[in-house]
């Protein structure tokens, strides 16, 4: 199973090699980021992605008021994650990122529920933005294009805001290796 400390090392671990890269290579990462939010081969990668995850946590559960539907909603979900490829191409960036982060953000509370020190606050309360996030982009994803041109808009403004953000980055990964081990 999965732990509080193993998903906050690797969160943090990747959020802050991500944002060194960005604030290394401003120009490589604006080019990139510019084109994400419509970006085809990364939209259907994490739609596919997060239907598999998902597909997996509705199997995993145990509500008896949907066992009888159980493989209708699996059948259902899968054809309407693998049919997003196909028919949902506005967008598709940051609709599949949008679907990832809410899904991460249950992996964070759910393996967050039980720790007993009160700076998993700071990983809840990151998850509970991401939740609010997946679903402004879901309903909004032009909210996506719009955050990251301004975002990526400045050079010294990437630079400093890919500095703090892979400082809290390192941060996460320093709590989850300490604090929340065991």
């Amino acid at each position: 199973m999965i732990t509080f400390s193993t998903v906050t090392i690797v969160i943090g671990l990747v959020y802050g090699l991500i944002n060194v890269y960005a604030a290394a290579n401003p120009e490589q990462y604006r080019q990139f980021a510019l084109k994400a939010p419509r970006s085809m081969t990364l939209g259907c990668t994490l739609i596919l992605i997060s239907t598999a995850w998902f597909l997996y946590n509705v199997n995993a559960e145990k509500i008896a008021d949907f066992a009888s539907y159980k493989k209708l909603m699996l059948g259902g979900f899968g054809i309407l994650g693998v049919g997003s490829c196909f028919y949902l191409k506005d967008h598709i960036g940051a609709r599949g990122l949008a679907i990832f982060l809410l899904l991460l953000a249950k992996l964070v509370c759910d393996t967050g529920r039980w720790v007993e020190s009160p700076l998993r606050l700071i990983m809840i309360t990151w998850a509970y933005v991401w939740v609010f996030v997946g679903m402004w982009w879901t309903v909004s994803p032009y909210r996506m294009r719009d955050w990251i041109e301004w975002n990526v808009g400045d050079s010294g403004r990437l630079r400093l805001l890919s500095g703090i953000r892979a400082l809290f980055g390192f941060i996460l990964v320093g709590l989850g290796a300490t604090v929340f081990r065991g």
